[in-house]
């Protein structure tokens, strides 16, 4: 009995026994099993992404930062600023901070604070790429409650940061904004077309801005910093200082440039002045006109389509207008350079002449006989009916465009947007253009600037100034290094001396005694020029004026539109005569001549 208990016991730890070892057995391979997948992986992250890993700990221990270069100032002919710089707050975003989905949930937060659009900030990472070492711009000019809104909840944005930076300023305001033009961010096309430029580069859009980006744009340089876990500098670890661009000055007189503007107030138009000998353009106002510096930060889409609207980008002073009887100008140039007058011929002016059955009449009734130098003065329709009737179209037209109307200024030189050129009829183009056949009645109305053509304000200041300078062509231009270069060079149109005389006379005797009496004034050094009122069908005529000063060694031209503004000699006119005032008067308290003491012609 005893026996079999024993026995039984025995069997009994046996089986215990083994099924220990079965569990030890088990631990230990799920133990070797582990270790091994725990060495397979070590020797994976050691061996195998081991770089990859140490090149992402010292991307996020080290920084390469973009240093924004400043642009360069334009300046006006005497040194005064007309664009220049100052410190602003702009965000950026360091792409590696983030995963791809991360960044779109992030965007949408900072959208909502920015004011820019979840789609415009995750673009501008795609483009930049999650994996650049650069940080990428998303907001320029950060105002105060913005930056520290973003300061307060910067723990929500892991790879935002705010750098103080260098932003575009227009101390002026609206002044010039025509020529200046503005600036923005560097487009994907911008980008390609020069591949020095970083991303988020700032270049010129418009007017000066861009026509002389390069010197102005300068180079960026770089920051080479350490940072810690939280994103924090360290030390600074190497630099490359950005080159700032090279200031431009131009040849514009900011007085001038301001008063011309003034004058003009919210009458769309444009005033030009030129010095007579060398084009340089002293002031060129176009109105309405816009402010520049709403480019330096975000312009919202309802900001630009009512910009468009209002027509604030249009540079009036390179648009072409019908010139009305400032045009009379070339039509006595050309009648006294033809072998059908000369400088004492006389025609009889009646109340109108009849050409192809119809009737054009004078402005007022007939003043009789009259010569060019009256006829200018008092500005005859029916004599300068005759004149261009007699020496015809296309004489007018060859005219015209020696005296700078109609395609033969250079306006590539200027570096502006959106110019134009004046338009000369003759019957080879108005078939061209038109499609239909020239009238006598088209060289009746040519004769006296209405009907089909048309004349910028720039280019009439060109007219004046030809005949100011004793017949030869000035180039405007903008930029004060090409003043008496060759390309600036005027050119000899030929006119005789003894026509600029005689279209001088009548220039002056316009002032003196006819259409612009109002400039005849101790306050002024006697001047020349011509009125023009310019019809607009269905709405009030133009209102024209073209100048030069002082009479006798005349140093400035002056060409004014005011739309549907009436007479010239009333609503022109005076701008001319505050222009003239404000350059003679100005400079060095020079003394006025008397109007009497100077010779005409």
């Amino acid at each position: 009995m005893a026996s079999g208990i024993s026995i039984a016991s025995r069997s009994e730890t046996a089986k215990r026994a083994m099924a220990r070892s079965r569990r030890a057995i088990i631990v230990m391979l799920a133990i070797t099993s582990f270790m091994g997948v725990y060495v397979a992986r070590l020797a994976q992250l050691q061996l195998i992404e081991g770089p990859q890993y140490r090149e992402q700990a010292n991307e996020n221990r080290i920084r390469l930062v973009p240093l924004p270069a400043a642009r360069g100032n334009i300046l006006d002919r005497h040194g005064n600023i007309l664009a220049s710089n100052h410190l602003t707050r702009s965000v950026y975003l360091w792409p590696r901070e983030q995963s791809p989905q991360e960044w779109k949930a992030t965007a949408a937060k900072l959208a909502a604070i920015l004011e820019v659009s979840q789609t415009e900030i995750v673009q501008k990472l795609d483009r930049a790429g999650y994996r650049s070492s650069m940080p990428v711009r998303i907001v320029r000019m950060l105002d105060l409650d913005t930056f520290v809104e973003l300061a307060e909840r910067s723990q929500e944005f892991p790879g935002l940061e705010v750098r103080g930076e260098s932003s575009r300023f227009y101390p002026n305001g609206n002044l010039a904004a025509h020529i200046l033009g503005y600036i923005g961010e560097a487009t994907e096309k911008d980008l390609q077309n020069n591949p020095d430029y970083p991303l988020g580069v700032i270049v010129g859009k418009m007017g000066v801005e861009r026509s002389s980006n390069e010197q102005l744009v300068g180079k960026w340089g770089q920051l080479l910093v350490e940072i810690n876990a939280a994103g924090e500098e360290l030390r600074e670890l190497g630099k490359r200082p950005p080159s700032s661009g090279n200031a431009i000055r131009l040849t514009l007189d900011q007085q001038l440039q301001k008063q011309a503007e003034s004058l003009l107030g919210k009458n769309k138009g444009a005033a030009v002045v030129l010095d007579v000998n060398t084009g340089a353009v002293l002031a060129m106002a176009s109105s309405p006109s816009f402010d520049p510096n709403i480019f330096t930060g975000k312009v919202t889409s309802s900001q630009w389509q009512r910009l468009q609207a209002e027509g604030t980008f249009v540079n009036r002073a390179l648009q072409g207008y019908p010139p009305g009887s400032t045009f009379k100008i070339v039509t006595a140039t050309a009648g006294l350079e033809s072998d059908q007058f000369f400088p004492g011929s006389v025609l009889y002016t009646p109340d109108y002449i009849t050409v192809g059955g119809l009737r054009f009449y004078e402005h007022s009734s007939g003043y009789g006989y009259i010569g060019f130098r009256d006829a200018l003065a008092f500005s005859s329709n029916t004599f300068f009916y005759q004149v261009g009737l007699a020496v015809g179209a296309p004489e007018i037209a060859k005219w015209g465009r020696k005296l700078g109307i109609g395609g033969s200024i250079n306006l590539d030189l200027l570096g502006l947007d959106g110019g134009t050129e004046g338009f000369l009829p003759t019957p080879q183009s108005k078939q061209r253009e038109y499609g239909e056949p020239w009238y006598a009645g088209d060289t009746v109305t040519t004769a006296i600037g209405q009907g089909l053509v048309l004349a910028t304000p720039l280019e009439l200041a060109v007219m004046v100034a030809t005949i100011a300078n004793g017949g030869a062509r000035v180039q405007p231009h903008l930029l004060a290094r090409q003043t008496n270069t060759p390309q600036t060079k005027p050119i000899p149109t030929g006119v005789a001396p003894s026509t600029i005389s005689k279209v001088r006379q009548g220039l002056v005797a316009v002032v003196e005694e006819g259409t612009a009496r109002s400039l005849n004034r101790d306050s002024l050094p006697l001047t020349a020029g011509k009125t023009g009122t310019a019809e607009v069908v269905g709405k009030k005529s133009h209102a024209l004026y073209v100048a030069y000063g002082p009479a006798k060694n005349p140093e400035i031209a002056i060409a004014v539109v005011v739309e549907n503004g009436g007479y010239g000699g009333v609503a022109a006119a005076p701008i001319a005569g505050q222009l003239f005032e404000t350059y003679f008067t100005r400079k060095d308290g020079r003394k006025i001549e008397s109007s009497a003491s100077l010779e005409q012609g």
